[in-house]
């Protein structure tokens, strides 16, 4: 049998040769000697006896059986060799009697190479072995700056606490985000029980994962796998069988083909026409639909200035459709409590439409869309790569240039403005810089000294103790009956703040145009059939949906040249973020005539180079804004959307 079975794998290993071959592949097993010639080595440590995954075994130690062995350690040897005689008996003996001996192996970059065992590890892979007993050695490279270093690093410390080899993301974060999606800390050591029921729930679910032929996608299973808790819940997963998490596969697909694409995000710039029917058309038919619609807000009207603008909005579309629409607003939504209690009443009640509108709903946002088909979900929040719901925002970085302009000139007598900002989320950066690029137009020396109201400590308070800092770029909108006048651009200089100009968001206009896009089949015509893509809505000053109100005692000159600038803007003749761009320290971001692309303008992660001030880490902000960075945060330690 032995001899027999080594012809098999012998012609295994030459289909194994000629395959990698042609593929422009190395044929033969990895050496890691080789691989650690250019590789500086800042340390090693006993892993013990180890449970290796036989398909994390890569190649070998040194070169010694490197021609052995095809790449997936088929053998290569003559069927006449001794090598041949010595494979087959250790073949027979392991389907008889089992390994006796572990081997011996190093571990780099959670990857296997064998010192000791090379047979055992091809015999074992011949017969479609999992793992193997192994006396492991880790060697731990420097730390740098590539993706993979990076996500290794977070290997390691996630292994600390659980000791799990089987698993690998291709995506920074990913680690801590599955500690958190299975319920744990990270630092919190995992029972022998947690152990073998997460095992569990990844064997059956690679199971379904590979019969849908996930193989086949360039990600790994392990991020698939995320994406399956994050949606479905670890305690639904433990309780799920293989059949059960093949059928959830499939509600999920698109997110998994999204996910592959990586920049799998569609931005819609501006609204697209409304193709709506014509008058006889509409005559003709059937009775109009009353559309059901639902907002879930995370705070109150009352509570909340956010919560008060898109509420605003609401109200704003009961007046522009009376009879046409039926609308339930519900306030206090939180993630993790009663939000997707919420959304399936959304959908019994049989709501057409829900707009969740804070980005610490995405995750239920996201589940409800998957679960509930028919029901159209937007969540407000940008460049989120979710392909079975919208999102939707506004480019407000264009009111804000305006405001800086505006700043500029009255502030002709200080080369200090003050800027406060809540916390670094997508979009936030490019709201400063694009203040600070519109006040130095016209005044070049100018400083913004920028503080944040979010931040724990003093904050925003630090500009008061600044003596030649009178006016200050603050808060969009106060909530419903707030008494305080610091909001937009002010002055402050003693007494009550007054008020000189204020960006505002238009969230009814939005809301219209995305109801109306609905009602006329707009919204249909935008779906993308060919690849998965997720849409998301970032419109802007031409489309109505962000504008300033300027105050009467602005000069009639300030006014005229912000009115120059805002229909440049709207024209699109005009683009703030037009090179040259400097970074602080005088980085180069853009050359001459350079523009950034509305990505880049997004996912901004650096400030002007007339910008004082530093972007918040996550442990510097108080406890009510981490979720939000944690979603869309970017800047020191945050790496924007779960995905």
């Amino acid at each position: 049998m032995g001899y027999q079975d080594y012809e098999k794998a012998l012609k295994l290993g030459e289909k194994g040769y000629r395959q990698a071959v042609a593929r422009g592949d190395y044929p033969y097993l990895q050496v890691l000697d080789e691989i650690l010639s250019y590789t500086k080595i800042v340390g090693e440590t006993s892993l013990g006896l180890v449970e290796v995954p036989l398909e994390l075994i890569v190649g070998t130690k040194t070169k010694s059986r490197q021609w052995s062995f095809a790449h997936n350690f088929m053998p290569l040897m003559s069927a006449s060799s001794e090598f041949c005689y010595k494979w087959g008996l250790l073949c027979d003996s392991l389907q008889k009697e089992g390994l006796r001996d572990p081997i011996i192996a190093y571990e780099f970059m959670n990857r296997f190479y064998v010192l000791e065992g090379n047979k055992r590890v091809s015999v074992l892979k011949y017969l479609d072995g999992v793992s193997i007993p192994a006396r492991v050695v880790r060697l731990i490279p420097q730390r740098g700056e590539s993706l993979e270093n990076k996500i290794y690093y977070e290997f390691m410390d996630f292994y600390e606490d659980t000791e799990i080899n089987y698993l690998w993301f291709s995506r920074e974060g990913s680690f801590v985000r599955l500690l958190e999606a299975v319920g744990k800390q990270p630092g919190e050591l995992w029972s022998a029980e947690e152990k073998k029921e997460f095992h569990s729930v990844y064997v059956r679910f690679r199971r379904a994962y590979e019969a849908k032929d996930g193989g086949e996608l360039a990600i790994t299973a392990g991020d698939a796998l995320l994406v399956y808790l994050e949606l479905f819940g670890y305690e639904e997963a433990k309780e799920q069988t293989e059949a059960e998490m093949r059928n959830d596969l499939s509600k999920i697909w698109k997110e998994l083909l999204a996910l592959e694409r990586r920049t799998a995000v569609a931005l819609s710039m501006n609204p697209n026409p409304d193709t709506s029917r014509g008058i006889l058309t509409r005559i003709l038919s059937e009775a109009p639909k009353v559309w059901k619609i639902t907002f879930l807000h995370v705070k109150s009207p009352a509570s909340s200035g956010w919560t008060y603008g898109h509420d605003l909005g609401r109200r704003h579309l009961e007046q522009v459709f009376p009879g046409q629409i039926d609308v339930v607003s519900v306030n206090d939504v939180k993630e993790g409590e009663n939000a997707g209690q919420e959304l399936i009443r959304a959908a019994e009640r049989g709501s057409d439409i829900v707009f969740t509108t804070s980005p610490t709903l995405l995750m239920s946002s996201l589940k409800a869309a998957v679960e509930y088909p028919k029901m159209k979900v937007l969540n407000c929040s940008v460049f989120t790569p979710h392909p079975y719901l919208r999102t939707y925002y506004a480019r407000m970085y264009e009111a804000k240039f305006l405001t800086g302009l505006i700043a500029g000139c009255l502030a002709r007598g200080t080369s200090e403005i003050g800027y406060i900002a809540d916390y670094p989320i997508y979009g936030m950066l490019a709201n400063i810089n694009a203040f600070a690029l519109g006040a130095r137009t016209v005044n070049p020396q100018v400083k913004i000294y920028l503080e944040w109201s979010k931040r724990k400590g003093a904050g925003a308070e630090e500009l008061a103790k600044r003596p030649d800092i009178s006016f200050i770029s603050d808060r969009d909108i106060l909530p419903s009956g707030g008494a305080s006048r610091r909001f937009g651009l002010y002055q402050s200089a003693g007494g009550e703040p007054k008020n000189m100009a204020m960006p505002v968001w238009h969230w009814g206009k939005l809301y219209e145009t995305i109801l109306r896009n609905i009602m006329s089949g707009v919204w249909k015509n935008e779906e993308s059939h060919r690849e998965p893509k997720a849409l998301n809505y970032w419109w802007g000053m031409s489309a109505g949906v962000i504008d300033l109100i300027c105050s009467q005692n602005l000069p009639r000159e300030t006014k005229q040249l912000v009115q120059i600038f805002r229909n440049l803007i709207c024209s699109g003749k005009f683009h703030p973020f037009t090179g040259p761009l400097y970074a602080q320290g005088g980085e180069k971001k853009k050359a001459d005539d350079e523009r950034m692309t509305p990505e880049e303008i997004i996912t901004m992660d650096w400030l002007e180079e007339h910008v004082v001030g530093t972007i918040p880490t996550l442990d510097e902000l108080q406890d009510e804004a981490k979720e939000v960075v944690r979603i869309q945060g970017v800047g020191p330690g945050k790496k924007g959307p779960a995905q």
